[in-house]
């Protein structure tokens, strides 16, 4: 296999893009077309005719690796979890390798993220890495020693859908200042904690739960969020650029923002101690996530220091697609 045309491919919600690799990894092509929306045999048929495309094109046959929206179930190998929906209860594995005759590989874009990352981007050496998509939605991949975590369940790093850790006390008043001692430090801390109009507004997700950090920590969870504080109806990389000029309403939603994100990740540390977490998606574009989450993660790691790494993605945007092709990196 290795010494073979690799072919990625990310299944979009909006798009399906290809890319091709020799076997020293040189990109030799890229292609894309749009997802047929909620048409599932369209779909199918959209990713087999960029395969056979991009084989006629280059004279030669590669094995092929799918990133997709959800994943698929070890207790039926059909999907689940997308929220493309139409591919939801589908067996996509099956009919792609039927209409290509050969075996293919998947796994959840978010994991294609971690992947690629972990191979030859960001996190290139480390042992244990997190990847991290803050876009539209929220997910995660986990690579070890470069190899991709799935799981019993097949949802290993869908840290999205935890819930936001919250950090109650018995007696709250709205927007008080929390003092006390960290855990593992025994330094003073003074910080503070969720008022109650963050923990009594948690929005509602489309996995029919309330308040998962997808909810807050998503391209739309961000707008929301600045709406809900009586900010104006923008698109998140506005917010994210009025922030940057110092427009004080944009400046407090994107301050709210970094707080989440770091208790949020400082949950993820304190369960698989990743050496780096790379972020991806459209929230990883604002620069400035990188020196002040991992200093308000501090208050929440259970340990005196916290040598974990934030880092933004060296392919971007290419990740996904690229780690889809790193299936086959056996």
């Amino acid at each position: 296999m290795a010494s073979r045309l690799r072919l990625g491919i990310d299944l979009g919600g909006t798009k399906i893009e290809l890319i091709a690799f020799d076997a020293g990894g040189r990109e030799m092509l890229r292609r894309r077309v749009p997802t047929p929306q909620g048409d599932y045999p369209a779909t199918v048929a959209a990713v087999a005719a960029l395969v056979r495309g991009a084989e006629a094109e280059l004279g030669q046959q590669g094995t092929v690796g799918v990133g997709t929206p959800g994943a698929i179930s070890p207790a039926t190998g059909r999907m689940k979890n997308c929220n493309s929906t139409c591919l939801n209860g589908r067996p996509l594995k099956e009919d792609l390798e039927r209409a290509l005759n050969r075996a293919i590989r998947m796994a959840n874009d978010a994991d294609c993220f971690a992947l690629s990352e972990a191979t030859d981007g960001a996190a290139t050496g480390a042992g244990t890495v997190f990847g991290v998509i803050l876009g539209t939605g929220v997910g995660g991949g986990v690579v070890v020693r470069g190899h991709l975590l799935q799981g019993a369940n097949a949802i290993a790093g869908e840290w999205g859908h935890n819930p936001l850790p919250y950090f109650q006390f018995a007696h709250r008043q709205a927007d008080q200042e929390s003092t006390g001692t960290h855990p593992a430090t025994g330094e003073a801390i003074n910080h503070p904690w969720p008022s109650p109009r963050e923990l009594d507004a948690a929005p509602a997700c489309y996995c029919g739960k309330k308040g998962c950090i997808e909810t807050w920590l998503s391209g739309p969870g961000f707008a929301a969020d600045h709406v809900r504080y009586g900010g104006e109806d923008l698109p998140a990389h506005e917010i994210a650029q009025l922030a940057a000029a110092g427009y004080g309403p944009c400046s407090a939603t994107l301050a709210r923002y970094e707080e989440r994100l770091a208790r949020a990740l400082a949950g993820v540390i304190n369960l698989i101690d990743p050496d780096v977490i790379v972020l991806g998606g459209g929230m990883s574009n604002i620069a400035r996530l990188y020196d002040t989450v991992p200093r308000l993660w501090r208050r929440y790691v259970f340990s005196d220091r916290v040598a974990t790494r934030l880092l933004p993605p060296r392919f971007g945007d290419s990740s996904g697609v690229r780690g889809a092709a790193w299936l086959w990196n056996d």
